[in-house]
């Protein structure tokens, strides 16, 4: 499931980057050829990025390529490493779990009330939903890394 978890996010973010970055272009040559751009264009770029964002932040955490200092950790014995640990990852589920029902709320929201984008007029609970779903994303890859961690032993590869 891994596995599986972690391809679906690396084909969301080459899709992604490849659409922004294929929309940003067309949208500069449009405006110094035609003298004339997308109105939507920054809009659309817009919000991948939030997806962007959110589901590279579950594949850096698949990765354990989240920012961290540990040259004194790394000095601590294994006991204390994996309470540390332990304690980080629960921290960042939790922490990832409540922006996904918050997310969820904020949809719930914006579909109630009818809202759509500025640009567009889309109903913004399309992109608002990227929210939820990168932080489902997000939450699922720190708790693989907190079962991981509370599994783990002395000697265990890191």
């Amino acid at each position: 499931m891994k596995a599986t978890l972690g391809k679906i996010e690396d084909i969301i973010c080459a899709i992604a980057l490849a659409f922004m970055t294929v929309l940003t272009f067309t949208n500069v040559v449009a405006r110094y050829v035609f003298s004339a751009s997308f109105s939507f264009s920054e809009e659309i770029t817009t919000y991948l990025f939030v997806l962007l964002s959110l589901i590279g932040s579950a594949s850096a955490a698949r990765r354990k390529a989240h920012l961290g200092f540990t040259a004194i950790i790394d000095l601590m014995p294994f006991g204390v490493k994996k309470a540390i640990s332990t304690c980080s990852y629960l921290l960042a589920f939790l922490f990832s779990s409540a922006l996904f029902y918050y997310g969820i709320n904020m949809v719930m929201s914006q579909m109630r009330r009818g809202q759509v984008t500025a640009g567009m007029q889309w109903p913004e609970w399309i992109f608002g939903a990227f929210v939820p779903l990168g932080a489902f994303f997000i939450a699922v890859e720190f708790l693989f890394l907190l079962l991981d961690t509370i599994t783990s032993k002395e000697g265990d590869a890191k």
